[in-house]
């Protein structure tokens, strides 16, 4: 994989880095990645103080001459991130922080709403008052034509990042990628949990499939894709083929040394609230430009009215605040006309129980 080391090096070393949600599978991951480039101050912001201990710990053995900030707040207090933000003053920000499992959202929008829309609005305000030079928004591709709460909240925060590149002098750039291997709550260590039990496997469709890449080369390239950015670009990571979740499970199986059906059971439990069989990076007809790197790509999308919008996310954030669920999903298709709703009492299979664990991979 190519990387641009020089490149990186360029806005990163000597500089003061934030990372949000810095102690999750993806925080972390960009933690370890951005301290190689030996950055002035790395900023770790999170809300669990366990996971934020944990990933202060590891830089401060690794890189014992970097500083360290550990920052233990929640993005949705103004008045704090504001004390953060003049005590540090990040220069880049990397957004990793959200609410992101797909059927927990989709049973409370409100605090999907709260988080993923209006603490990101008000987290990006403040880091544009505060002259944060680069802010780099960690999405997904359930964002492309969603079903889903949360991924239709992920599509508005790339809308809202765009229009604070238009309006700002600040470099907001998305990044989109897929399933990340070995995430919390993601579907491979679900797999090796359940074979350690013994089983049954625990697979939602037999024809559900998924995008996967490793969480290094994902943030190798979410590092690099920084680095490319002038403002107001979604850059779209090539995840290469493809998995059926079906396969992932009984390969596993096998090089667990037992035998799928015979060893360990596999069971089909249904499609969860807001999934979907499969995901798309882009839709077809979205248009894309190829870049130095032969693994990341420029989605070249409509921009954003913002005149029309802001109303509309305005009142979005109240309907969210007053967790009024009809009014939230109305405005969800008016703001992102592409988002289509599954209806929340999903179908199990035939003769299938609905299960709360579930083959389906978590975004990151």
């Amino acid at each position: 994989m190519l990387v641009d080391l020089a490149e990186i090096a360029g806005y990163i070393t000597n500089r003061t880095v934030m990372v949000t949600g810095a102690g999750g599978t993806i925080g972390s991951e960009l933690c370890r990645q951005v301290a190689r480039f030996n950055p002035r101050c790395l900023v770790l912001l999170g809300l669990d103080e366990t996971s934020i201990f944990d990933i202060e710990q590891e830089m401060r053995a690794s890189y014992p001459e970097m500083r360290v900030a550990p920052v233990v707040a929640d993005l949705r207090d103004l008045g704090r991130i504001q004390h953060v933000m003049e005590q540090n003053r990040p220069e880049v920000i990397f957004h990793a922080a959200a609410h992101k499992h797909v059927p927990l959202m989709e049973i409370q929008p409100p605090e999907a709403i709260r988080n993923n829309v209006e603490g990101l609005w008000g987290f990006l305000d403040m880091a544009q008052k505060m002259h944060v030079e680069r802010f780099v928004f960690i999405s997904t591709d359930k964002a492309v034509n969603p079903t889903s709460v949360y991924g239709t909240t992920k599509r508005i925060g790339e809308i809202l990042g765009a229009i604070y590149a238009q309006n700002t002098h600040m470099r907001f750039v998305t990044v989109r990628f897929g399933n990340v291997l070995g995430s919390r709550g993601s579907v491979l260590p679900t797999f090796q949990r359940q074979i350690a039990q013994g089983g049954p496997l625990t697979v939602t469709h037999p024809d559900m499939v998924r995008y996967f890449m490793t969480v290094a080369e994902a943030c190798q390239l979410v590092v690099q894709a920084g680095a490319m950015g002038k403002g107001g670009e979604t850059f779209v990571l090539d995840m290469g083929e493809p998995i059926k979740i079906m396969d992932l499970a009984t390969n596993l199986i096998r090089l667990s040394g037992l035998t799928p059906g015979v060893d360990v059971d596999i069971v089909f439990t249904g499609l969860r609230p807001g999934e979907k069989l499969y995901e798309e990076p882009l839709t077809p007809e979205d248009q894309t430009k190829a870049t130095k790197n032969s693994r990341i790509f420029i989605h070249t999308g409509d921009v954003p009215n913002a005149r029309r919008l802001l109303p509309l996310l305005e009142e979005l954030v109240e309907a969210g605040r007053r967790a009024d669920e009809p009014r939230i999903r109305r405005l969800l298709k008016e703001i992102v006309p592409e988002y289509q709703p599954q209806n929340s009492n999903v179908a199990a299979l035939p003769g299938m129980g609905l299960s709360t664990t579930g083959g389906e991979a978590r975004a990151h």
